[in-house]
This record gives structure tokens, sequence and C-alpha cells, in this order.
């Protein structure tokens, strides 16, 4: 999986389940993510060449840095939003850099691969993820690519979120099942990049990792600022800067 899930081992005529749900743990949870459907991608017309969804814009050349900690150690994050760009089922794809280090250490890379439907939804076209393993980059089980294999794309952040909307981020069956929930827009977020009011916090989770759910913060016009593991773990990750 991509640091979307990152303490868990180591977005008219789309198709998503909103309204109230059970809470996201134990048997509720494995009853909330069968009936939750996989949105059904639109064609590559329907897509634009930007992204810049309100809670999560990816402007080329920005770098997001968060801190954080795992397993009692500290935990870098760099997100680097490139210049390049990657034609997945004909749909121009913004090519994402996620880098991780822990306690100093290389850990994990993901190139994570986005787009922007005419709507303003922002879709997870798939990722090229790898692990740092005794000196070698070894690709991931996680790793996936919408119309390969079976893998489907998910809708990783609405254009007009709403409370109660569930929906699935990614789908590779057995390998990339991210779902999440959206559970306020009106959060009080403090981080060291700022002070920030009326946040959307979603509650993300997979089925592949039962017992963990994850709660995540996101500011208009900045995008993720604090992921907070809040069942299954106790870690957090924070936004410290962005450079453009």
């Amino acid at each position: 999986m991509s640091r979307r899930f990152i303490f868990m081992g180591a977005i008219a005529g789309i198709l998503v389940l909103s309204g109230s749900a059970a809470a996201l743990t134990g048997r509720s949870a494995t009853k909330t993510t069968q009936r939750v459907p996989i949105p059904v991608l639109p064609p590559p017309g329907n897509f634009v060449t930007r992204i810049d969804n309100k809670y999560f814009p990816l402007r080329p050349g920005t770098t997001f840095l968060f801190r954080g900690t795992q397993q009692g150690k500290a935990r870098l994050v760099s997100v680097f939003v490139t210049h390049k760009t990657k034609m997945i089922l004909g749909i121009r794809a913004t090519v994402v850099l996620d880098q991780v280090l822990v306690g100093g250490k290389r850990e994990e890379k993901t190139f994570d691969w986005y787009a922007q439907d005419k709507h303003g939804n922002v879709w997870y076209l798939g990722e090229s993820s790898s692990d740092f393993v005794n000196g070698k980059w070894i690709r991931s089980d996680g790793s996936w690519e919408a119309g390969v294999n079976g893998a489907k794309a998910g809708i990783l952040m609405k254009a007009n979120p709403r409370i109660g909307d569930v929906y699935r981020q990614e789908y590779y069956a057995g390998h990339a099942e991210d779902m999440a929930k959206v559970l306020s827009r009106s959060e009080s977020v403090t981080v060291p990049y700022g002070n920030f009011e009326r946040g959307l916090e979603t509650s993300e989770w997979t089925p592949l990792e039962r017992g963990v759910l994850e709660h995540k913060y996101y500011v208009k016009g900045v995008g993720n600022v604090r992921t907070i593991t809040v069942k299954g773990g106790s870690e957090a990750e924070h936004l410290v800067s962005i450079k453009r």
C-alpha cells in the first residue's frame, strides 16, 4: 500500500455510497466494506490536465514535508508533485513521488498516479511502490495500475465531499482495497505548518488490514495536513512545510 495507509505494515456519474454508516470497527466495518461499490471511471475525454481540487491540490513542483512517528522512531515523509505524467487507460495522470525515512533510514518510495475529472473529483489510478530491504529497493505487493490484472481506479478525493459519503479509493483484489468515509467538514486542525478551521476529516481503512483505522484531515487550498491512527496503533503524522 502507499503512504496513504502509512502505518499498516511497516471522489455526475460516479457510483458512491453515501448516507449514514455504522462505526467502522469490527463486524460493522465488514458490512460497510461489502456494500461499497467500485466507482465507474469516466472516459478519458472527461478528464482535465490540472489537479486543483480544493481539498487535494497537486501543483507540479510542490513538495509537502511531513513528520511523525512510527513504532517509536522518527518518521519523515517527502511528497513531491513531479512535472511528469503517465498515460493510464487513455488518461494523462500526474506522477507524485512519495519517499519515507524511518529512524533516518530509507524505508519506502512510491510513485502515485492521480487525475482529475471535469467535475473536480480526483481519481487514484495506481501506484508503483517499493520497500528498501537489505540495501535494495524491492517492488511491494501493494503496487497496482488501473486496467492491469483487474485493478480498478478509485476516488481519492471527491469534488464536494458530504458527511457520510463512503467510497473506494482503489481496488485491486487482495492487494489494494483502501476505502474512506467523510466524518466532518468543520474540524479545527493544528499542525506545525499552521492552524486551520473547517477542515475535512475522513476515516480510512482497508479490509486487508482488519483492526487498523486512520483519521485524515484535509484543508482547503492545502491538502492533507494530518494523519493519525485511531485503532490498531498510536502513530501520527503532521504537515511541517510546503515548498513551491
